[in-house]
């Protein structure tokens, strides 16, 4: 049960990071930061795989990575999906 605490502790402040370093912040406020936080972890994974510090299963610095691309991502789908068609 602590383990299980300790990840989403883990994914919330990743995902807070990935926000602070774009200067954009995504709805759900902890909860959106909690699952940036674990998409980012996946998405850091997947592109650089697991170099650096490890914390309970996340390798940190491609998890932030990771997380900063997610949250990029997401600000250029949400300008694009705000964007009137003409």
């Amino acid at each position: 049960m602590l383990n299980l605490l300790i990840t989403i502790i883990m994914a919330i402040v990743i995902g807070s990071i990935g926000h602070a370093i774009i200067g954009s912040s995504i709805a759900g406020g902890i909860i959106g930061s909690m699952i940036t936080g674990f998409v980012g972890a996946w998405l850091g994974y997947i592109l650089l795989g697991a170099w650096g510090p490890v914390i309970f299963g996340f390798a940190v610095v491609p998890a932030i990575i990771g997380a900063a691309l997610f949250v990029f991502l997401l600000g250029l789908l949400s300008k694009i999906m705000r964007k009137p068609i003409t």
